[in-house]
């Protein structure tokens, strides 16, 4: 791994003095052009981001930790549990002495932005947001050996990460076992998007709880709600038309939960008498939603704390567990019809 220059070696090269190069990063106009251009050669040709610290003269931490978000904006904070962690994040970053900075990147922007921002060191360290499995920014912090932490998990990478992450197979397995319970036997699942760890391990959940009950898997069931309530909407109309609809719903998520609950009002029929549904998160909406929703609740302020405790431990230094793994529980309302019962 090639390891970057410092200010003192960058100075060198350059035949300046440390002090000249701080100037030269800090724009200041006491340097001579001739001087500022043969600083500014040398940091390109050795591909040099400065740190925000080394900008002001200064060595010590920035006390700020980067939540770094690998998708839009538009989608990010559409989505009430991305903005229910964001949330979480903050409070444990301000109880520990921390501030946060969120950053969302597209597929565009992802080169310059390392450069710039991750490589620059802005951030005493990351926590990213469960990436898709094909993302290219986590290898190369995993590279750069950048003091991250995943709230999520990733396939290919679990040996070089710090993660926390919630029991996600088991919570769908359980959600899907009740369903059956309840004596359903056509139960659809609409699903997140297939390139994200969380949402495989949903789907195989809700898969392993079927056949542990003798119910063949029928794909005409499974659809993709893409985590958003518009999708899942369009997605709960299509089952709703088959031949042999579903008579309970599982979603991998609340926001897609209440997509389903708003298309099958829309269609006359009623939660849960005609189809039961059930979610996944408990966010705060779940409880007010129409029927209330039963979903599978996931700690999302534990997880939040303790991304933040396992991040500072490894800017300190300090020993930190690889892999945390926080457990789901199956929290009962009205749409699914047990309370009936």
């Amino acid at each position: 791994m090639t390891t970057q220059l410092t200010i003192e070696e960058i100075a060198e090269i350059a035949q300046v003095s440390r002090s000249t190069v701080s100037r030269v990063l800090n724009n200041h106009p006491s340097v001579r052009p001739a001087v500022r251009d043969r600083v500014r050669q040398v940091m390109q040709e050795h591909n040099y981001a400065p740190q925000a610290a080394a900008r002001s003269l200064a060595s010590s931490r920035t006390d700020t930790l980067g939540l770094l978000i690998p998708r839009s904006a538009a989608d990010t904070f559409s989505d009430p549990f991305i903005s229910t962690m964001t949330q979480s994040l903050t409070e444990a970053c301000n109880s520990m002495g921390y501030f946060l900075m969120l950053a969302t990147v597209t597929a565009d922007m992802e080169p310059g932005f390392y450069t710039r921002i991750l490589r620059g060191r802005h951030f005493d360290g990351i926590i990213m947001l469960s990436s898709d499995i094909d993302d290219p920014i986590l290898p190369l912090l995993i590279k750069d050996r950048t003091p991250l932490v995943v709230i999520g998990s990733h396939p290919y990478f679990q040996s070089s990460l710090v993660s926390v992450d919630i029991e996600n197979l088991e919570g769908a397995h359980q959600a899907v076992t009740h369903l059956i319970g309840l004596g359903h036997q056509r139960i659809a699942m609409i699903k997140g998007q297939m390139q994200m760890e969380s949402a495989i391990a949903r789907r195989d959940g809700y898969k392993r709880a079927l056949l542990e009950a003798g119910i063949p898997i029928d794909p005409t069931l499974i659809v993709d709600g893409c985590y958003t309530q518009e999708r899942s909407y369009q997605a709960t109309r299509y089952l709703l038309d088959l031949p042999q609809s579903p008579t309970a719903v599982f979603a991998a998520s609340d926001a897609m939960a209440i997509g389903a609950l708003r298309a099958i009002q829309d269609a006359g029929l009623c939660v849960p008498d005609d189809v039961a549904v059930v979610g996944f998160d408990d966010l705060p909406t779940a409880l007010y939603a129409n029927p209330p929703l039963t979903t599978v609740h996931q700690p999302i302020a534990e997880l939040g704390a303790t991304a933040v405790k396992l991040l500072i431990s490894q800017i300190k230094g300090q020993d930190a567990a690889a892999h945390v793994r926080l457990p789901t529980r199956l929290v009962i309302r009205g749409s699914c019809g047990a309370l009936r019962q």
